[in-house]
């Protein structure tokens, strides 16, 4: 089998002229002990993709803003424990959810205020809500390109362009990173710092960076989310590995110190942030793994429901399709090139393409064995899903276009070969562009539903819109007019329901909601009546009416469901009829 750093291009077109490279192709200034494993024949410069960076750039920027555009809001998390918090801070009311509550403080201050501080940006856009909204999206997707094309760059200078072309496709192609590049999430911010932290593990060039990647990993696991960290583990493997080989100990104990003392400078942060908004001291990011592993059985994630082992397999392969299917692959297919292989300076090549394709298992089988899943627990894994893909493919590539006689690959005709390729990565790319369009056809109206809202004559409108079985579609107080207030009609659903922060102002200094103990919360999901709205209130706009919704005579509700659209532009101001 063949290096990842051979051209499976040149070959597939019988062209046995290309000379395969024979070591990482990095222009490192490494320590010298460390050098002597990673052998060099002499200095070469690093390969340069063969596409210009900024073009690249702005193919990811024009996916990621069709996603700010179009994607549907996947997980109700995203709105009640993100949208929300930001949308208080900007307009001083809004939905608050239990890990809000100084109580229990699992949520931070400082991830929320700084998309605040976008949507303040986006405000001056439009009197309208909606375009501090899709001005936060925007950012989110501007932001992900950049730590894309950056990460990309680097897999083409570490490894072969044709790798970094690979990953790209992959990217822009798989409906997960059409979701996950512009998600308000945690995970999705954990994903951009992933990035960047393997860039800079990956990149050699000037030396080592491990305080660079400690700090990228530290900013996702402390700003963003905690568990994240464990996507290091095979890249400060790899450095403890290479230090004990070459007993530069001290370098190494440098390096470590380094990215600590960042990370920890991050956190200070964070606690001061934190303090600002609770009135005191704690550390979030602990507060969130002690009540996800630690709090017992009565709590903790496992109560929020349960899927089986199977879930992200099934969950990926719908996101990915085939390219999911070759990120399995990929270990097995670089392990056996690397037992294939005799030259020392290849192998230590595999070495290192096996290393970054590691962190992607580990995050898999973790996340398999706990009960608790859910589709965003896997975006900050999606780019090193993308790697394993791509180099994958790139090795099977190279082996598949062998045109030595003495295989039997080598027989086969180089154009059929090559269209064979073509197809399936036009398969891959074609299927998953349609799984985007249909999630965007099929799952977009609750971003749609609320459009009327908007309109000059809800503008001053005092009413509350009242939410049934389907609470959880709700988009966020961004789509709704300053005067319209969320409340939850009893259904089904007997699980805690969120709060409204407090509005109080005078007498209790900046943002009391974020301070003051709000009433009815609890850690258990244990359900709070007083989140219901009294029967009979007036000025009651419902946002859906299910059948299973309890007491349909005493709400005077219809038993048909109607468009929230068709109801508010009829009956703007009737109770709680539709």
């Amino acid at each position: 089998m063949a290096s990842p750093q051979e051209d499976p291009a040149s070959k597939a077109a019988g062209d046995q002229t290309s000379t395969p490279s024979k070591s990482i192709n990095t222009e490192a200034k490494l320590p010298p002990k460390t050098a002597k494993i990673y052998k060099k024949p002499k200095p070469k410069p690093p390969m340069e993709p063969p596409i210009p960076t900024i073009a690249i750039f702005y193919g990811f920027l024009l996916v990621n803003t069709l996603a700010a555009a179009f994607a549907p809001i996947q997980d109700c998390d995203e709105v009640f424990n993100y949208w929300e918090p930001t949308h208080y801070l900007n307009h001083g009311w809004g939905l608050q959810t239990w890990e809000y509550s100084p109580e229990f403080s699992i949520r931070s201050w400082l991830y929320i205020s700084i998309h605040a501080i976008i949507g303040k940006f986006g405000s001056l856009l439009s009197s309208r809500s909606t375009a501090e909204f899709y001005a936060i999206r925007m950012a989110l997707g501007a932001i992900c390109a950049l730590c894309e094309t950056r990460l990309f760059s680097t897999i083409c200078k570490t490894f072969n362009p044709r790798v970094g072309i690979m990953f790209g496709i992959v990217m822009v192609s798989s409906t997960g990173m059409f979701h996950a590049s512009v998600a308000y999430l945690p995970s999705s911010f954990s994903m951009y710092t992933a990035m960047l932290g393997m860039a800079a593990f990956m990149d050699w060039r000037g030396g080592l960076k491990t305080g660079a990647g400690m700090m990228w990993f530290g900013i996702g696991a402390l700003v963003g989310w905690p568990f994240s960290g464990a996507l290091i583990i095979p890249l400060l493997a790899e450095d403890v590995v290479l230090s004990s080989m070459t007993g530069d100990v001290s370098e190494i104990v440098f390096r470590y110190l380094d990215g600590v003392v960042r990370c920890l400078i991050v956190l200070a942060l964070q606690v001061a942030v934190d303090a600002f908004f609770y009135h005191f001291v704690t550390v979030v990011p602990w507060n969130l793994v002690y009540y996800n592993v630690f709090s017992g059985p009565s709590r903790g994630a496992n109560i929020f429901g349960t899927e089986p082992w199977d879930f992200y397999l099934r969950n990926l392969s719908l996101n990915f399709n085939i390219w999911f299917l070759l990120a399995l692959l990929a270990g097995p297919i670089l392990g056996l090139q690397f037992l294939l292989q005799g030259r020392s300076a290849t192998r230590a090549s595999s070495i290192r393409s096996i290393v970054f394709s590691s962190s992607f298992y580990i995050w898999l089988a973790v996340f398999s064995a706990q009960a608790h899943k859910e589709e965003r627990f896997m975006y900050p894994t999606y780019p090193f899903l993308a790697l394993n893909a791509a180099l994958a493919l790139h090795t099977i590539l190279a082996y598949v276009g062998s045109s030595d006689p003495a295989r039997l690959v080598g027989k086969i005709p180089a154009r059929l070969k090559l269209y064979v390729v073509g197809l399936c990565v036009i398969l891959a790319i074609d299927v998953g562009v349609a799984r985007t369009v249909g999630m965007i056809s099929a799952y977009r109206a609750p971003l749609q539903v609320y459009t009327p809202l908007q309109k000059p004559e809800f503008a001053h409108t005092e009413a509350n819109v009242c939410l049934g079985k389907d609470w959880y579609r709700f988009p966020s107080s961004y789509f709704l007019p300053s005067g319209m207030r969320v409340k939850f009609v009893k259904s089904a659903f007997d699980g805690l329901l969120p709060g409204q922060f407090t509005e109080a102002k005078i007498g209790f200094g900046f943002f009391p909601g974020t301070w003051l103990i709000p009433p009815g919360m609890n850690d258990q999901n244990v359900e709070d009546p007083s989140k219901h709205p009294v029967i009979g209130d007036s000025g009651v706009v419902i946002a859906c009416c299910d059948d299973d919704l309890k007491h349909l005579e005493d709400m005077r509700c219809e038993r048909q469901p109607r468009n929230l659209s068709g109801t508010i532009e009829k009956e703007p101001r009737k109770d709680t009829k539709l």
